[in-house]
């Protein structure tokens, strides 16, 4: 069976990696960032086609942008969009990232937006319209899309059912808590008080 997660990155995704491992599924996670943007651009449909023959399942980017490609590639898989509150899942994308750009973020939403800083309108707007076309695509074959909403409590049943597994005597995995990283206010803090101690030890006497 393969199994296609195609909800964007700080959706629950990484969450949904540590139950698909947990279940005994193989999971590929994110690819191409070595690449420039135009190879990117030019091969990650390819690369993520020919990665994914080689795993069970698939998260994290460029991957929720091959869900066409992935199902006809692959007709007999089943997909799970992880959805999350639109403004904690900005929330989360701006503390990640800050005004740090990325070839996988200049891919998704743009060259000009490829870091989230100042371009707040444009992803949640690509996030939403993703979610959107997802839900449509599938929405005349029951039993092929799950949606999980980590916005809310999220338990076994819906996944082991969706997936015809056995439900884990264990909870379900949650991963990256806001408590197991520092904000973006903690980074940019220790970002200027790293400026500040060199300048001080540049310019000392």
């Amino acid at each position: 069976m393969k199994i296609f997660c195609v909800g964007f990155q700080k959706s629950g995704t990484t969450s949904l990696e540590s139950a698909l491992q947990m279940l005994g599924f193989t999971v590929a996670s994110v690819y191409g960032r070595k690449l420039s943007l135009a190879e990117l651009q030019a091969r990650y449909v390819s690369l993520g086609l020919a990665r994914a023959r080689t795993v069970d399942a698939v998260q994290d980017m460029p991957w929720p942008l091959l869900y066409r490609e992935l199902d006809k590639a692959f007709p007999d898989a089943k997909f799970v969009l992880s959805v999350r509150d639109e403004d904690a899942w900005w929330s989360s994308i701006l503390g990640h990232f800050g005004n740090n750009a990325d070839v996988m973020q200049a891919l998704v939403y743009g060259e000009d937006a490829a870091a989230p800083l100042g371009n707040e309108e444009r992803y949640r707007r690509v996030y939403r319209e993703h979610n959107q076309r997802v839900r449509q695509y599938f929405s005349d074959r029951p039993g092929k899309l799950l949606e999980m909403d980590f916005s809310r409590p999220v338990s076994w049943e819906p996944l082991c059912r969706f997936l015809d597994c056995p439900v884990p005597d264990r909870p379900f995995p949650k991963s990256n808590q806001p408590k197991q990283k520092p904000t973006l206010r903690r980074k940019l803090r220790r970002y200027s008080m790293s400026v500040r101690n060199w300048l001080s030890d540049r310019f000392a006497g």
